[in-house]
């Protein structure tokens, strides 16, 4: 099974060689936290936190998520039809009442300067497509003399947002709107762009999705695209690989035990899509302060073994790393999961994670997963007890060699040769670093 993997991967494997996104992408993003009501305030005090705690460790993508636009957005939930703040070419801009640096035509350039002073990257989440409300004024559209109902597609609109008509690839004046918004994002100095409304979608909206990546790529700047929301669908893989650097591979992820469960499963079908300049994408980390709709503590709803799972899960799989609580109110064990150094080594220093086994043992699930790190005489394991039990599980080795082995959550040392038992709690999970010795 672990040559096969390794067979399936290397099948797989593009030239990326030549992509800026060489390892998963680690970063916040604010709409575990605020919705669609994120501000300023917020944003800056988050960067300020990730500069100053979490960089040294890789961290650096500051993302602000849907309807930045909407001036009088509130929480989770989205305004239908709301009025959103646009230019004379048919472009969202921010909602200075909630970015307040954004007034007078500046859009994100100030809170992205200032985002790229602390020594990290900048980014926003938009939505497929072009806003509504310019196509019911019909507004124009820069580059072109084509105007926004030119090239609508009227009859493609979001099932769960009501900001914006699809775009037609097949008419004039589309390519020059996406050219537009992208040389708009550029004059920001964005670095990540989430798209939303684009990844499940396929194939209906495929050659939109296409058109997309064509034109940010084309705009001059490195920018992350990252698609969602999923799931993405398995047979549409090598386009995802080719067209963007992340995609998601459920819907929103949230702090419950089945969806955690249910990961393992997504996590086996898309592992051998890893590789440099494309990751598949398991959602945002909600750890720590979630805040949102979760009483007076706003706390994550998972245990500390749960989170211990999803952590080693997310980063042996190689998925990007995007943190999704209120990072100024983190104690010192949501800190810890951030913080790992052999961790953060396994997301960026490994390649052709794959499991080994998934059973039954006494009632309860086992599941054990394995990868090769890139220094070619190292390796990671990480044994999970999905059952309500604590519970001893072993693994075989796929390697014939003797190890050390430290045990990456508690640091404990070990040599082990053939095969590894580890002692692990319910929900939870032991990893270890396999040296040869």
């Amino acid at each position: 099974l672990h040559k096969e993997y390794r067979r399936q991967r290397q099948m797989c494997i593009r030239d990326s060689n030549t992509s800026f996104v060489k390892t998963p992408p680690m970063g916040w993003n604010s709409w575990d936290c605020y919705g669609a009501a994120v501000n300023e305030e917020t944003v800056r005090a988050n960067a300020k936190f990730m500069a100053e705690n979490l960089k040294q460790f890789g961290w650096q993508y500051i993302v602000v998520d849907i309807q930045w636009s909407n001036p009088i957005a509130q929480n989770h939930e989205y305004q239908p039809f709301t009025e959103l703040c646009m230019d004379e070419y048919s472009r969202l801009i921010p909602a200075a009442e909630r970015f307040p640096s954004a007034a007078g035509g500046k859009g994100f350039a100030p809170l992205a300067e200032y985002v790229h002073s602390l020594g990290l990257k900048f980014g926003i989440h938009i939505m497929r497509g072009i806003p509504r409300q310019a196509v019911h004024r019909n507004t124009a559209i820069k580059g072109t003399s084509r105007t926004t109902r030119d090239i609508a597609k009227t009859s493609s609109i979001c099932q769960w947002n009501t900001d914006m008509y699809g775009v037609d690839p097949e008419k004039d004046g589309a390519r020059e709107y996406y050219d537009s918004i992208f040389e708009l994002y550029k004059s920001w100095g964005v670095d990540f762009i989430k798209v939303d409304d684009i990844c499940r979608e396929l194939p209906h909206e495929e050659s939109e999705l296409v058109m997309l990546s064509e034109s940010l790529r084309s705009c001059g700047r490195d920018m992350v695209l990252s698609l969602s929301p999923g799931a993405a669908l398995p047979e549409k893989a090598e386009l995802y690989k080719q067209v963007s650097n992340m995609w998601r591979i459920t819907d929103d992820f949230w702090d419950n035990w089945p969806q955690l469960l249910d990961m393992f499963s997504r996590a086996q079908t898309w592992c051998i899509h890893a590789g440099a300049g494309h990751f598949p994408d398991a959602d945002m980390l909600p750890v720590g302060a979630i805040l949102q709709d979760y009483g007076p503590d706003g706390w994550t709803k998972f245990t500390k073994d749960e989170q211990i799972t999803m952590m080693s899960l997310w980063c042996i799989m190689r998925s990007p790393l995007m943190i999704g609580g209120e990072m100024t109110k983190f104690d010192d064990f949501t800190m810890s999961l951030l913080t790992n150094a052999d961790l953060i080594d396994c997301l960026n220093n490994t390649h052709s994670a794959h499991p080994l086994f998934r059973k039954t043992v006494d009632g309860g699930e086992q599941i054990a997963w394995f990868t090769s790190c890139t220094d070619g005489k190292s390796y990671y394991i990480a044994l999970f007890n999905c059952g309500e039990k604590e519970c001893y599980i072993t693994a075989e080795l796929p390697i014939d060699c003797t190890f050390s082995a430290r045990e990456i959550w508690t640091g404990a040392d070990s040599e082990v040769s053939g095969e590894i038992t580890a002692f692990v709690k319910p929900h939870g999970a032991a990893m270890f670093r396999l040296t040869r010795v």
